[in-house]
């Protein structure tokens, strides 16, 4: 108990507790900006980091990264251009929503659930912390070969149109992630003597192309203006108690998701609301509602992303193992302060243990009535004329790709991306399922040829190994459940006649 008293005591200091508010503003601002990722949020505030105490220097990684997976979903809902990568995952919903007049409906689901699965995650990394950590150093490159595998298969249960266009079009995504010299060979690929090309294809520039350019150019054909509720928006938080009495299991099943997900290396937040989302889909009892605005992938996927954030947190302070992006700086910051990852952190540095998991439970609360500001300051997006607001996204989204890799080559690729989303969006093919294999592509190829060299050219070990057989059956199911739903009304429709 003095222990608890020790940790209140050091995040109720001044410096620590406005390094929270101010962190958390920025963080809002950046993760809602097309272009400006989590990632780089927390990574640009690491120079700021030097000059703070320990406690106050986690506590600005934290909100801030938190803050910014929460506001990617403002863009998303209002612009259909989701801010982060892992609001990509339901943008569609969202912006359905939107479009439906009831825009403060879906931002509030993402603000109301995204506090709720930080909260859930943070209570996983404060009673979980040991075994989930020791499930985490369990899984080797075979089983994550089949749970990235199985996230890409994701494409073909989310995607509302024809499941061979989905699986089409995240196999272009794979051919774009396969760009470079990112590889196990480190041999250059299809880069075509182009120096620029090297580096790959990154999925952020590519993203804010196929969602926000691509939409550019469709309003810049549209003579009519888009069917945008102008109003002034109701309360943001009215209905999510009901929400959340009404479905329990999705945001049950969507925190449990996100935190396993979060504690494995290298998946994150992205994979994480892209599962839940499948998820969610395929055991909802109106599965047809999807795409339409409906909020029960909202809540799941809302509530994932979150929670993952949070269970990143385990593997990064137990071994050192950073389980995203952001645990990976994090975890640079850690060592700088001299808070070494290890098991004895939970033990000599008890203190700032219980301080970092209040930060946690802070951040998310106070997530609530900051995100309400900044949700109303956004709701003046749907007011403005489309005249006026599509030069302003263009703007953004040439900044943003600029930032990625400080070089116009990030802008190109911007543009470039923009007109193959709005080829593929004319043409039914969901640009979401090539996200996605941007995405994860890397992951899939990196695993699975360390996992060939390991096993000396062996595909039995894919298969042997308790926890992947069963990711592997998983997946095999994904993969042949579009097939085996055309045979079923195939052998169905002769019986209708």
């Amino acid at each position: 108990m003095s222990t608890l008293f020790e940790a209140i005591g050091m995040v109720c200091q001044t410096d620590v507790l406005i390094a929270i508010l101010l962190s958390s503003i920025y963080g809002l601002v950046v993760g809602s900006l097309p272009g400006l990722s989590a990632t780089m949020a927390t990574a640009l505030l690491v120079p700021v980091t030097f000059y703070l105490s320990p406690i106050a220097a986690i506590a600005t990684i934290i909100s801030a990264s938190a803050m910014a997976i929460f506001s990617g979903d403002i863009p998303g809902a209002l612009l259909r251009i989701p801010g982060t990568p892992a609001s990509a995952a339901y943008t569609d919903e969202a912006y359905a929503m939107t479009r439906k007049g009831q825009p403060e409906m879906a931002l509030g689901i993402g603000l109301w659930f995204s506090a709720l699965g930080g909260i859930a995650g943070t209570i996983s990394l404060m009673l979980l912390a040991p075994p989930l950590a020791e499930i985490a150093l369990n899984f080797s490159t075979f089983e994550y070969f089949w749970l990235a595998f199985l996230g890409l298969m994701c494409a073909t249960l989310v995607a509302r149109s024809s499941p061979v266009k989905a699986i089409a079009s995240m196999f272009l995504g794979l051919l774009v992630s396969c760009v470079g010299i990112d590889n196990p060979a480190g041999a250059a690929r299809f880069t075509f003597g182009s120096v620029d090309l090297l580096g790959g294809i990154e999925p952020i520039p590519a993203l804010v192309g196929v969602f926000a350019v691509s939409e550019v150019m469709r309003a810049m054909l549209t003579s009519e203006p888009p069917k945008l509720p102008y109003r002034r928006f109701g309360s943001i938080l009215a209905g999510q108690i009901a929400l959340t009495k009404q479905y329990v299991k999705p945001q049950v099943r969507g925190n449990i998701v996100g935190i396993i997900i979060g504690v494995l290396p290298g998946a994150g937040a992205d994979m994480a609301a892209w599962v839940s989302y499948a998820m969610s889909k395929r055991f909802s009892k109106t599965p047809e509602k999807f795409g339409t605005g409906h909020p029960e992938g909202l809540i799941e996927a809302g509530a994932s992303n979150n929670a993952s954030l949070a269970s990143g947190w385990v593997p990064a302070l137990l071994f050192g193992i950073p389980g995203d992006t952001i645990t990976a700086i994090a975890i640079g910051v850690l060592y700088m302060k001299g808070l070494n990852p290890g098991p004895t952190l939970f033990t000599e540095r008890a203190s700032s243990m219980y301080a970092l998991y209040i930060i946690f439970i802070l951040a998310n609360i106070i997530m609530i009535p900051l995100g309400i500001v900044m949700i109303r300051a956004a709701s003046h997006v749907l007011r403005a004329p489309r005249a006026a607001i599509m030069p302003v996204i263009v703007l953004l989204c040439a900044v943003g790709a600029f930032a990625t890799g400080n070089n116009l080559y990030s802008v190109m690729i911007v543009a470039a991306f923009g007109i193959i989303g709005f080829v593929m969006e004319r043409n039914g093919y969901p640009v979401a399922a090539m996200v996605l294999g941007i995405v994860m592509g890397t992951m899939v190829e990196q695993s699975f040829v360390t996992s060939i060299i390991k096993s000396d050219g062996s595909i039995l070990p894919f298969f042997e190994r308790p926890v992947s057989a069963v990711l592997a059956s998983f997946t095999i199911a994904a993969l042949l459940w579009p097939l085996g739903a055309w045979l079923w009304r195939l052998r169905s429709r002769p019986l209708a006649q």
